[in-house]
């Protein structure tokens, strides 16, 4: 409960330095749609690890899968002239890493943080290898406006004038919540995550839900890829995804495993970016720049140390399973 109430104070705040720091609403409307784009690919970013530790395995490979994702969707679009296209060969890839490291964390029962390394090495070499300079995308992502709800005072432009990315995170949250606190599936995989050996005893196949877990998890991140390389950016560099892939396990963890609490702790990264960002662009701190880049990463580091005695992970997470 205190951690939760240390990252809702802390959003307030923010907040009330915004409100009160800005002019216009024009301003402010700037600073939350630039806070709600860097939120989006941490958010699905967290899904993944999420759906990988309530079945009981570490994703440490979420950097590799999210930089493999953007590079195939950025190439595969400009290649193929089809932004649609291009979305689909990135979740198609995140897929395939999804199953490459659930083949080595599941069924080979590898060490889960070394199979993670080695997805991330891998994903640096390969992108790296194969990139290719003067490749562009054939359109930019759509904006699409849901009539009504984008004139609200404030909210409408900042929620409801979006990319469709912005609402398939909003939809795989809720999707995620439903499904794992009211679905059989949901009960399962926090049965294989929680307590695996009672769950093989009541007849559930946990090396099976793993492995499909961490597989389908996978084309989560290439959601995520997708977006940063394809509407986020709109190209494609080498180490594209600087760390995104591990913030959005510190954003898990801060959102207690559950999708609702980690959608919350990513907007607050992400309004801390917002914030940061305005007060450099304006001068208004007289300081190096990179100490005001360093903020939102510092505010999560604190909140981190202020959760992590107060929240507890899934009690079989990280430890493959023997079946006696």
């Amino acid at each position: 409960m205190r951690a939760r109430w240390a990252w809702t104070l802390t959003v307030i705040i923010l907040v009330g330095i915004l409100f009160s720091y800005t002019q216009d609403e024009l301003r402010t409307t700037s600073v939350l749609s630039f806070s709600l784009r860097v939120a989006i690919p941490l958010i699905i970013a967290a899904m993944v690890g999420l759906v990988c530790e309530r079945s009981g395995v570490i994703n440490i490979g979420i950097e590799g899968q999210l930089l493999m994702s953007a590079f195939a969707g950025f190439f595969g679009a400009a290649l193929t002239g089809s932004l649609i296209l291009g979305t689909l060969f990135g979740i198609g890839t995140g897929l395939i890493m999804g199953a490459v490291f659930a083949t080595g964390a599941v069924a080979w029962k590898m060490d889960q943080i070394i199979s993670g390394t080695i997805i991330n090495i891998i994903a640096t070499g390969l992108t790296s290898f194969f990139y290719a300079q003067g490749k562009t995308l054939p359109a930019s992502t759509p904006v699409v406006a849901i009539p009504y709800l984008k004139d609200l005072p404030l909210v409408g432009p900042v929620l409801f004038n979006n990319g469709l990315f912005t609402y398939a995170a909003i939809i795989i949250v809720i999707f995620l919540q439903i499904m794992l606190f009211l679905t059989i599936w949901g009960m399962r995989t926090r049965a294989v995550g929680e307590n695996p050996s009672s769950a093989d005893t009541s007849g559930i196949n946990v090396q099976r839900t793993r492995f499909i877990n961490v597989t389908l998890a996978g084309g989560l991140a290439g959601v995520a890829g997708a977006y940063l390389s394809i509407e986020a950016a709109g190209t494609f560099e080498r180490g594209f995804t600087a760390g995104r892939g591990f913030t959005a396990l510190a954003i898990m963890i801060f959102g207690a495993w559950n999708p609702v609490g980690a959608f919350a702790a990513a907007l607050f990264f992400g309004l801390t970016q917002g914030v940061a960002s305005q007060l450099q662009a304006d001068e208004v701190i007289d300081i190096p720049p990179q100490f005001i880049n360093m903020l939102p990463f510092v505010l999560t580091i604190v909140l981190l140390a202020v959760v992590a005695g107060r929240v507890r992970p899934p009690a079989a997470v990280g430890k493959p399973y023997e079946k006696d």
